[in-house]
């Protein structure tokens, strides 16, 4: 008797969190847990048009030392359509999930557009039209993985699946999910077809809700809350079982071809981005055209030691003194490449002038020269004794505190701009 065969390798690519209002029944960390505990080799957090739930995910994604794949799912109408009932007639959901950095950015993107096309906490897809089609173009460096219920014609999913494919070409995919449900043998024949007719290839997707099955009632009763029914008078809102949850590797392997279950790794593997990727990056405005943003944080603190010591008041120009702290902390704002944050925080201070909002620079920034040619604060170097390592030091490593109050009446203007 031969023994049993090792589970199949598997990464679970659609999973909602409780970021996903009144759908999702267990938190981030629960799934990651869960995910990491049944031995799974990538989890994928997909809230509903939000990245919201990824953050702690990530956290415990890394005590785990289980892959994360970041992404969102969106709810796509088709014209004349709203939010379907369960039977999804209306429309479908894409899964979107990010390669790399500039594939994170284009799906931070394109959440945003979808948000500001609707009322606040809603969103709106369509996939029909040019502006449409030119957002869904935007998701470069992303897999797309879409969703088909069975209400949905196969005319209609061809013409969606065949447009899809000539926008992502092979990052994108047919999700399969499976849920034990009364049609899951004729909806995994669809989509076969359907794959058949436009080469998009079928990948396993389980749609999943709730970490463990025990959920189950928690679920339903927030698919009452949505429905703003008793749990008594959901009827098919609810889901008929709890298979939304995340499954043995065991039971995948039960349910899905070797193929499918395959083709999940295949997108973790293209999947590499990472939170730990993220850095601040600062609005570029504020370098100068052809110059470098030392060379602009030069020109920009030259000019103001002009304005700050007039040869009308100083025959000799900007005092010696002064002009050798300027010195001392250029050269320490360009070692430790500070430039952008003290040209972003000039740029804020400028503008709240040129529209006469009052503001002041305070704190460990008065011991600078260079926030003082800035315009920043007011304390003049050449008449006291600044002390710049109290400001900015090469051991503490961390960016310096500018403070700066902005009047209370006009706060609003400057957060705006």
């Amino acid at each position: 008797m031969e023994p049993d065969k090792p589970p199949l390798p598997y990464a679970e690519l659609h999973c909602l969190s409780n970021f996903s209002f009144q759908r999702g029944a267990s938190q981030p960390e629960e799934l990651v847990a869960r995910a990491a505990a049944l031995g799974y080799s990538a989890l994928a957090i997909t809230d509903e048009c939000s990245v919201a739930g990824v953050v702690r995910a990530h956290g415990e994604a890394k005590k785990h030392r289980l892959q994360l794949l970041l992404g969102a799912e969106f709810w796509v109408r088709r014209p004349d359509t709203h939010r379907p009932d369960s039977s999804g007639a209306g429309g479908f959901t894409a899964v979107v999930l990010a390669h790399h950095l500039q594939g994170w950015g284009n799906l931070c993107q394109f959440i945003t557009a979808a948000r500001r096309a609707a009322p606040k906490g809603e969103y709106q897809l369509a996939w029909d039209g040019a502006a449409a089609q030119a957002l869904w173009a935007t998701l470069q460096g992303c897999e797309v993985l879409l969703g088909f219920s069975s209400a949905i014609n196969m005319e209609a999913a061809c013409a969606i699946s065949t447009r899809a494919r000539g926008l992502f070409g092979t990052q994108l995919w047919l999700a399969v999910p499976l849920p034990l449900g009364a049609d899951d043998a004729l909806q995994h024949q669809r989509l076969q077809q359907l794959s058949s007719l436009t080469g998009v290839p079928l990948v396993a997707a389980g749609g999943v809700c709730m970490h463990v099955r025990s959920r189950k009632p928690l679920h339903d009763v927030l698919t009452a809350v949505r429905q703003s029914l008793p749990v008594s008078q959901c009827g098919f809102a609810l889901q008929p079982n709890a298979e939304l949850h995340l499954r043995s590797r065991a039971r995948l392997a039960a349910l899905y071809p070797p193929a499918l279950l395959a083709n999940t790794l295949t997108i973790a593997q293209r999947c590499t981005f990472s939170l730990d990727e993220l850095r601040y990056h600062y609005p570029l405005e504020a370098v100068l055209p052809g110059q470098t943003p030392a060379q602009t944080m030069r020109h920009y603190t030259q000019a103001g030691a002009a304005q700050r010591y007039p040869l009308a008041r100083f025959p000799g120009g900007t005092p010696a003194s002064v002009q050798q702290q300027l010195e001392h902390e250029l050269a320490l704002i360009a070692e430790l490449r500070y430039e952008m944050y003290f040209l972003t925080v000039f740029d804020i201070v400028r503008f709240a002038r040129s529209q006469g909002i009052l503001c002041q620079g305070r704190g460990s920034a008065a011991n600078s020269a260079v926030c003082y040619c800035l315009g920043v604060t007011e304390v003049d170097p050449a008449r006291s004794s600044v002390l710049f390592e109290r400001f900015i030091s090469r051991e503490r490593d961390e960016p310096p505190d500018i403070d700066v109050d902005f009047e209370h009446q006009r706060r609003e203007e400057v957060i705006q701009y």
